[in-house]
């Protein structure tokens, strides 16, 4: 019997062999965090065997009263900006269809064309050429630092800034630019919005606290933020978790930002891309994983599960506890009651004794784990 943790979806793989790509992520559990293609992302990740946990932790939606997207649109006609920051590729979207809706996406769409247009990421760079614009400078990381030094080392005195936001209040844009002599006019084109339904990200909070899922992938630093407030009173074990067992992915560097002010360390991919992501998480977590040999064989610790000797054998989250505990001190005899502190709140010394029983039926290796009289249990050297 394998355990299962509440949320999680099973891969759609049928155990196929750990050399095989389709393999790469088998035996770990995956938290997504983000909304709109989250069905892509974890498709992605069970394709490659991963377990994963869907725990939205915004959803973006338009803006119920267009009234203040309106008016910045035609504040932008009425005066045309200078230059145009293009945050997103669903806002830019999102602008020229609302402008189309009120008879005045062609006169904008003439406005942008003149502006200096600064696309901030791939996706921003993909809508406006699709609206058949072409951008002036796109940012290497994407960061808010770089595009405000580029603008501000252009010159942005007496200019006027068309900032396209990118679900909340940006400051750290506006008054930069504003600082340096610029006029911003923000553009708000959607907003975030808690989940329907906050029930999978508190769940989420207390799986990467107890250190259940093995790494979590952000696509947004809104998303991040959200899930820290999330946290509330369990910040501090959540960033203990992300600083030591779990694994925080993010889509780009800043996304990362709010988990970098807080010492996490974060593993980002070359490109903005769900795939590279993916292929972030393929190439990090293995390097996470303890192996120990014992008896000739070989044991690879996975999130939920163990390789043996090239074979995943799936574990419960009681006795994949206590391997862990005891594969890192090989040879160190660890008593019943230390081994009941690896194991989940409530559990008492006769659950330390069925998931060692559990443990040694999983793995099927005799003398692996060996029991000590009136000391507890070891892994033999």
């Amino acid at each position: 019997m394998t355990g299962r943790i509440p949320g999680s979806r099973r891969p759609t793989l049928s155990a196929p062999a750990l050399d095989d790509p389709a393999a790469s992520l088998s035996g770990y559990t995956i938290g997504v965090t983000a909304d709109r293609r989250r069905d892509e992302l974890a498709g992605l990740l069970e394709s490659r065997g991963a377990r994963v946990v869907l725990a939205p932790a915004l959803r973006i939606v338009p803006i119920a009263d267009d009234a203040e997207l309106r008016a910045a649109t035609r504040a932008c006609l009425d005066a045309p900006p200078d230059i145009v920051l293009v945050n997103t590729g669903i806002g830019m979207r999102g602008w020229l269809e609302a402008a189309e809706g009120w008879g005045l996406a062609e006169p904008l769409r003439a406005v942008l064309g003149r502006a200096y247009l600064v696309a901030r990421g791939p996706k921003a760079r993909a809508a406006v050429r699709a609206a058949g614009l072409r951008e002036q400078w796109t940012p290497d990381g994407e960061g808010s630092t770089e595009v405000v030094e580029h603008l501000t080392g252009r010159g942005v005195a007496g200019l006027t800034v068309a900032l396209q936001l990118h679900g909340e209040s940006q400051p750290e844009f506006t008054e930069a630019l504003t600082a340096a002599g610029a006029r911003v006019v923000e553009v708000p084109v959607h907003r975030w919005a808690p989940p329907t339904d906050p029930a999978p990200l508190h769940r989420l909070v207390d799986l990467i606290a107890g250190k259940l899922v093995d790494a979590v992938t952000f696509t947004s630093a809104a998303a991040v933020q959200a899930l820290l407030r999330a946290a509330g009173p369990a910040t501090d074990p959540l960033l203990a978790a992300f600083r030591t067992d779990v694994l925080a992915a993010c889509v780009g560097p800043v996304t990362a930002a709010p988990l970098r002010r807080h010492d996490v360390p974060v593993s980002t991919p070359n490109r903005a891309r769900l795939s590279a992501l993916v292929r972030t998480l393929v190439d990090e977590l293995p390097k996470r994983a303890v192996t120990i040999q014992v008896n000739g064989h070989s044991i690879t610790l996975r999130g939920h599960a163990a390789v043996v000797d090239g074979e995943l054998r799936q574990l419960a989250p009681g006795p994949m506890a206590v391997l862990r505990a005891l594969a890192t001190s090989p040879g160190r005899v660890l008593s019943r009651a230390a081994l009941l502190q690896a194991l989940p709140r409530h559990a008492d010394e006769h659950a330390v004794e069925m998931a060692v029983a559990r443990l040694r039926a999983g793995l099927a290796l005799p003398g692996v784990i060996q029991t000590v009289v009136k000391r507890g249990y070891r892994i033999p050297t």
